[in-house]
This record gives C-alpha cells, sequence and structure tokens, in this order.
C-alpha cells in the first residue's frame, strides 16, 4: 500500500513539475504570449466557414428550429454561464483554442441549432455530421463528451454564448 501511495505522489508531482515548465517567469510569460497568439489565430482560421450555406446545417439532434430574440436575456445568460462554468471549463474556453473550440463567435459559424445539438447530442454528431466530423480531427479526436444536459439547459448556455 505504501509503495502505491509513494509511485502516485511520484506520478502526481512529476505531472506538476512537466506543467510548469521549470524556465523562469519571463521565459514562461513569453511562451503564454506566443501560445494565446498561436490560438487566437487559429480561431480566426476555424471562423471562415467552408461554404455559404453553413448557418443552414442545423445538426442532428432534437433541435430543429430556435428562436434567440432581438435582445439577449440577461438571466437566461447568467444560468448558461453558470452552466458553462460548472460543465464546460474543462475542455473550452470562450475565447482562446483549448482541448475543444472557443466559442466566442460561434454563432457567427455556426447555427444556434447546431450549437445545441452538439451539446445535447455530441456522439451522434461527431459521428454524422460534417462540421463536427472535421472538428474532432482538428481536436485530435478528442470526442466532446455529453455532459447530460436539457435543451432548457443548452438553450441557456447558448444565449450566454450569444454575450461572448
Amino acid at each position: 500500500m505504501r509503495k502505491v501511495a509513494f509511485l502516485a505522489s511520484v506520478l502526481g508531482l512529476s505531472m506538476f513539475a512537466a506543467c510548469s515548465g521549470g524556465g523562469s517567469s519571463e521565459q514562461k510569460e513569453e511562451a503564454v504570449v506566443t501560445e494565446t497568439e498561436a490560438t487566437t489565430t487559429e480561431v480566426a482560421k476555424e471562423e471562415a466557414p467552408a461554404s455559404d450555406d453553413f448557418m443552414a446545417d442545423k445538426g442532428i439532434g432534437p433541435v430543429t428550429s430556435v428562436d434567440l430574440g432581438a435582445t439577449i436575456d440577461e438571466e437566461m445568460a447568467k444560468k448558461g454561464e453558470q452552466l458553462y462554468n460548472q460543465q464546460c471549463t474543462a475542455c473550452h474556453k470562450p475565447d482562446v483554442k483549448f482541448i475543444g473550440p472557443a466559442q466566442k463567435g460561434v454563432l457567427n459559424r455556426r447555427s444556434p441549432e447546431w450549437v445545441m445539438n452538439m451539446i445535447l447530442n455530441p456522439q451522434e454528431m461527431l459521428e454524422k455530421n460534417e462540421y463536427a466530423k472535421n472538428l474532432l480531427k482538428e481536436y485530435n479526436n478528442v470526442p466532446m463528451t455529453n455532459q447530460g444536459l436539457s435543451r432548457e439547459q443548452a438553450r441557456e448556455i447558448v444565449e450566454y454564448f450569444r454575450t461572448l
């Protein structure tokens, strides 16, 4: 038992050391800036859809129509932000490419129906939707996990995306 605990401690420390980099704070800061600049460029590249009818793609799932309304529903967006922070930030950051794509501007790249279907039905979307399959390839074949959210919760997250 002690050997297992010791090995787990060594593994944890080595992972921490690997993540911390070991360089000076200036080197680390420079590396972060460089990574952020590269990420921002990649997000900008992703924003250009392959075809003119990209907004017509509603995705595969239960959502066939979404009325976003003329103005943002602040209460709904606040609930969406809370859900996003609880469920999504392990893989997504609002304005930078991470394990998954950035959400800032996603509603300029994809229809709200597509976004909600991706949240609610990621497995089938990744298997059958061309845009989702391309994202899977772009993000090192790391599939989006189904978080078990309701349609209402997915809609709240989309409303939050409107505020980004």
